[in-house]
């Protein structure tokens, strides 16, 4: 079968590109920012990339076409098919009939720290020999893929972004899990939900799909979650948290260094020591829910840390994309001012006095909106300096902002603008963080390599 894929370079939609190929279709994809990691994982697939929406791409037409979420109508790909009558659908309704519905899934749900969560409990999986199948919205360091077939267990990374143009299903819907995996919950997504509210109710729908022999572990520190609980689940739950005085979740983490490096969890009176690589107390978190969901799967706690010790991470997560003039430089994927917050205040207890400068691009629409204009500054504390990327759209005063952070700053429209701003500010020891959920225009790898 001859698939296209409509926003191919999207996470997901290429993870479902290296599925298909796998499968012996074959595959082709059109979307309108073809940039790294995504086309290069592509291409070392075979797997040619249009660039742009020109119909052309769909002569001959092809048997199927999978259609991203980032797509509607008006676009000429899409019109094209709509008035040519060739077979489409979602991706997550392609990935739920011919992959998830096989196999023994594992879901991991949230606002934050989904592709993180997902990583690890792949790589645990794979650390002990099952050979997992999974597709996750980003890259782990440890596969150097985003997805693969595997055998029984897949790992998916479960979104409650909607599914596509005539689908306004959270993605997740489609999934149908054994085990699912809800580590926290807070307003995001503005141009598709009004309210938190609404998101709870997609959750809840979520808690409908997993069979009454599935388990839900829930992080129990969050109370948006125990509401969601509260409206209905038929499944069995465990939850997990920090240990605390008089914590009686079966599932417990620990920090045992502030930065987040040493942990140690705790699980039916036996604790395991960690010295891994990963910072911070969301990392913690996150690699707690992993060592529970692998238990699901049988790996017990001792085996999952053993494989967390030689976790590398996810490109874009934090990641130290080199050094230049003594200065380490970092890019992270930042759609939402919590996960911006945790991320620099786990940077921050590593690097201790340190400066911290961090250059953020607001790409997202919740991000350019309104919603979160109270926490962004504050988001931003832990930086001595802050650069953020302006843009047509965005809803409120970047000087609010900046002053908001604590710190210095300054903004600019333009990526070369701010390069050179940053240039003039940074110094031998610093740190310097680029953080957007979108390209930003390749800002982190132009200040490492020193170019405009």
């Amino acid at each position: 079968m001859r698939i296209h894929i409509l926003g191919i370079c999207g996470t997901f939609m290429g993870g479902l590109a290296a599925l298909a190929r796998a499968d012996g279709h074959e595959v082709t994809g059109s979307d309108q920012n073809v940039y790294p990691p995504m086309s290069t994982q592509l291409d070392a697939l075979g797997i040619d990339l249009i660039e742009g929406y020109d119909p052309k791409a769909l002569s001959p037409k092809p048997d199927l076409v999978l259609i991203g979420n980032t797509l509607s109508r008006g676009n000429p790909s899409i019109e094209y098919v709509l008035n040519e009558r060739i077979p489409f659908t979602s991706g997550p309704r392609w990935l739920g009939e011919h992959y998830l519905h096989q196999r023994r899934v594992l879901a991991i749900s949230g606002t934050h720290g989904k592709t993180s969560t997902a990583s690890m409990l792949a790589w645990i999986l794979e650390h002990a020999g099952l050979e997992p199948g999974f597709l996750i919205g980003g890259i782990p360091n440890n596969f150097g893929i985003s997805a693969r077939s595997g055998a029984d267990w897949f790992v998916v990374e479960a979104d409650e972004y909607d599914t596509a143009f005539f689908d306004k299903r959270a993605k997740f819907i489609h999934y149908r899990p054994s085990v699912a995996v809800l580590n926290n919950l807070e307003f995001d997504h503005a141009d598709i939900y009004p309210d938190l509210n609404a998101i709870q109710t997609q959750f809840h729908h979520l808690m409908r799909t997993i069979p009454g022999n599935g388990t839900v572990l829930v992080n129990q520190h969050d109370l948006a979650l125990d509401e969601v609980l509260d409206q209905g689940c038929w499944s069995h739950i465990e939850r997990f948290g920090f240990f605390e005085a008089n914590n009686k979740a079966p599932w417990q983490v620990n920090l045992d260094q502030p930065s987040g490096q040493q942990l140690t969890f705790t699980h039916q009176g036996k604790s395991h020591a960690l010295a891994w690589s990963m910072l911070g107390q969301h990392n913690a978190m996150n690699a707690l829910a992993a060592v529970a969901a692998a238990y699901q799967a049988g790996v017990d706690v001792a085996q999952s840390v053993e494989a967390l010790s030689e976790f590398r991470g996810v490109k874009r997560r934090l990641e130290c994309v080199g050094e230049i003039n003594g200065m380490k430089v970092y890019d992270d994927f930042a759609h939402h001012p919590t996960a911006i917050r945790l991320t620099l205040e786990g940077l921050r207890r590593s690097i201790g006095g340190a400066r911290l400068l961090v250059a953020l691009e607001p790409a997202s629409n919740t991000m350019r909106g309104t919603h979160h204009v109270k926490s962004l500054g504050p988001a931003l504390s832990a930086a001595d300096h802050v650069f953020l990327k302006t843009s047509e759209g965005m809803d409120w005063n970047p000087s609010d902002i900046l002053e908001a952070s604590g710190g210095q700053g300054q903004a600019k429209a333009r990526v070369e603008g701010l390069l050179k701003d940053i240039r003039d500010v940074a110094k031998p020891g610093d740190h310097v963080v680029f953080m957007s959920n979108r390209g930003f225009n390749n800002a982190p790898l132009r200040f490492v390599e020193g170019k405009a």
